[in-house]
Order: structure tokens, then C-alpha cells, then sequence
């Protein structure tokens, strides 16, 4: 009994592991698709996102999914066996010290505060994947693969695609892991269509002409995701924009035709980014100010309950005693 419980354990395991493997895989081949450096570098790089959310979900055991993942999908792109095994542990290794260091800045998955926003952005999209930008890079210009001179190019997009995939994925993926069908009225699913529709159409439009200002128009129909349905709303907009984005970026299109790749990225990461802050900042502050405004409804109620407990019944005796008014005159 107990050894098949082990087995039992143990697979698993072993089916956890290959199943991030699997998914990790099938997220870098859509990366790819967008790919602006070397046919394998892409302004927005969903595995990164798919290797954050799966630790923090599964826990860190399953990290040897995410080393046969990022095996598999380099080994088919890489200039040889070396950079593939270098590329493969900057790819492992980047989510694993982002999980690390969200874990000590005490991350709640369900993102619900503003401090774990914050942490997200900072330790695990902006700092941890630096390790993995670099290492890449370098590894590319020491096969071969690149000129020293296009170090700092491909690091770049390497860095942002790899920070833009943990701040745009991972909340998506932590947000449908605790998603449940609601039993919500028919005006608020007709809300939820329209924000989805309207956000498509605004970015899509905003995307294929040439008018960078365009853009803008992006922002209202995000704050609108994150006042109405806060995570649930705000990351798959969040999403939703930034793909759309960066297929335009990749056919260069729109805001982005005629432009060099400098330019296109600095444009697009720079529009994905503060499209997923603004997404993700203003909806954990909506969710800290309903819980605070919950908080504050409790305490008013067990201080009602407090003081109506404190209110003399009826037949009940009184310290101090009402006034007497008879009881004065006969003392007259």
C-alpha cells in the first residue's frame, strides 16, 4: 500500500512536470510566430509568463518542466549544442529566482494587493529576467550567431520580451486558475461582451493606422476592465492588447510601418507596458479599496451590535437614576 502510494506520488509528479513541459513548449512556438531578432527573439516571449505562473501554482519541484521545455524548443534554433545548453539554463533559471524572490517579498498569487503587483513587476518581470536576456544574448554572440555589435540589440528585445511575458501571462494564467463560471445577472454578462468587443475593435483599429496617438484609445476601455471586474477583467484585456500590438509590430503596420526595429520596439514595449501597469496597478487598488470599505462595513456592524447590547431593556434597573421630579417636590 504504501509503495503504491509512492508510485501514485510519484507519477504524479512526473505528469506535472511534462505537462508545463508541454505547455511551456506550445507557448514558445506562439512566441515565436512574433519573433524580431534572429528568428528566435520575440518582443513578447509567453513562456516566461507560462514558467512564473506554474511555480508559483505547483511550487518549485515542477522546475525541471520548464528545463525540458526550454531544451526542446532551442535545441531546434540553436547555433549548437553549448549555447542551447547555456540558452536553456538562462531560461530556467530566470523563473526560478523570480518565483524565489516573490516568494521571500511574500507574493499572494491572487494578486490582490498593490504591494504584490509591485513585487511582480519589479523582482519577477524587471530584475530576474535579466539573468536570462543576458545569458541568452551572450551565449548567441559567443556561438557565433550574432556580432558583438548586436549584443545590445538582442538583449533588449530579449529582456523586454521575457519581462513583458511575466507582466501580460502570468496574471492572466494565476486569474483563470481561480476563475468560476458566476451566477451573475444577464446586465452584467452584457457589460463583460461589450468590454471584450469594444476593447478588440478599439485596439485592433488603433494598431492598423498609421496615427500613434491612436493608441491612447486603448487606456479608457482597461481602466474600465479594472473599475468593473478588477483581475478578472484587467489581465485578459491586458493580454488581448498587447497581442494585438505586437502582431502589428511583427508585420510592421500601423504605428509601426517605416520604422526601424529600435523605433518598433521601443514603441511597442513602451505602449505594453504601461498598458499592463495601468491594467494591473489600478485594479489591485480597486481590490484593496473594496476590501478596506468591507473591512470597515464589519467593524460598524459589530459596533451596532456593541451598542445595542449596551441599551437598558425595559423593567431593567438604571445607574444613574432617572430624574424624579415627584420625588423632588415631596423632599420641598
Amino acid at each position: 500500500m504504501v509503495r503504491n502510494e509512492e508510485i501514485r506520488r510519484h507519477g504524479s509528479a512526473a505528469l506535472r512536470i511534462l505537462t508545463v513541459a508541454a505547455v511551456y513548449y506550445g507557448s514558445a512556438q506562439l512566441g515565436l510566430l512574433q519573433q524580431l531578432v534572429r528568428g528566435q527573439v520575440s518582443p513578447l516571449w509567453p513562456p516566461t509568463g507560462v514558467a512564473v505562473a506554474s511555480l508559483l501554482i505547483l511550487g518549485l519541484r515542477i522546475w525541471p518542466g520548464i528545463a525540458l521545455g526550454a531544451f526542446l524548443v532551442n535545441v531546434s534554433i540553436g547555433p549548437s549544442l553549448p549555447a542551447v545548453l547555456s540558452i536553456t539554463a538562462g531560461n530556467t533559471l530566470a523563473p526560478v529566482c523570480a518565483y524565489l524572490l516573490l516568494r521571500r517579498a511574500g507574493f499572494h498569487n491572487e494578486l490582490d494587493r498593490l504591494r504584490d503587483v509591485l513585487a511582480l513587476i519589479f523582482l519577477g518581470a524587471l530584475g530576474a529576467t535579466l539573468i536570462s536576456s543576458t545569458v541568452g544574448s551572450g551565449a548567441l554572440v559567443l556561438a557565433g550567431a550574432l556580432q558583438p555589435s548586436d549584443f545590445w540589440p538582442t538583449w533588449s528585445v530579449w529582456w523586454t520580451g521575457d519581462a513583458m511575458g511575466v507582466l501580460v501571462v502570468a496574471p492572466f494564467l494565476l486569474v483563470i486558475r481561480t476563475a468560476r463560471w458566476p451566477r451573475a445577472p444577464l446586465s452584467r454578462w452584457a457589460e463583460a461582451t461589450a468590454l471584450l468587443l469594444g476593447t478588440l475593435s478599439v485596439t485592433y483599429l488603433a494598431t492598423g493606422t498609421s496615427i500613434t496617438s491612436l493608441l491612447f484609445l486603448v487606456f479608457p476601455f482597461l481602466i474600465w476592465a479594472a473599475l468593473s471586474f478588477q483581475l478578472a477583467g484587467a489581465a485578459p484585456c491586458a493580454l488581448a492588447v498587447s497581442t494585438l500590438a505586437i502582431l502589428a509590430a511583427a508585420r510592421r503596420i500601423g504605428p509601426f510601418a517605416h520604422q526601424d526595429l529600435f523605433v518598433n520596439m521601443v514603441t511597442l514595449q513602451a505602449f505594453n507596458g504601461v498598458a499592463a501597469l495601468t491594467a494591473l496597478l489600478l485594479s489591485a487598488v480597486i481590490i484593496e479599496r473594496n476590501r478596506t470599505h468591507e473591512e470597515i462595513r464589519r467593524v460598524f456592524a459589530q459596533l451596532s451590535e456593541m451598542v445595542a447590547q449596551m441599551e437598558p431593556r425595559p423593567g431593567t434597573y438604571q445607574w444613574p437614576p432617572p430624574d424624579d421630579e415627584e420625588g423632588r417636590d415631596r423632599d420641598r
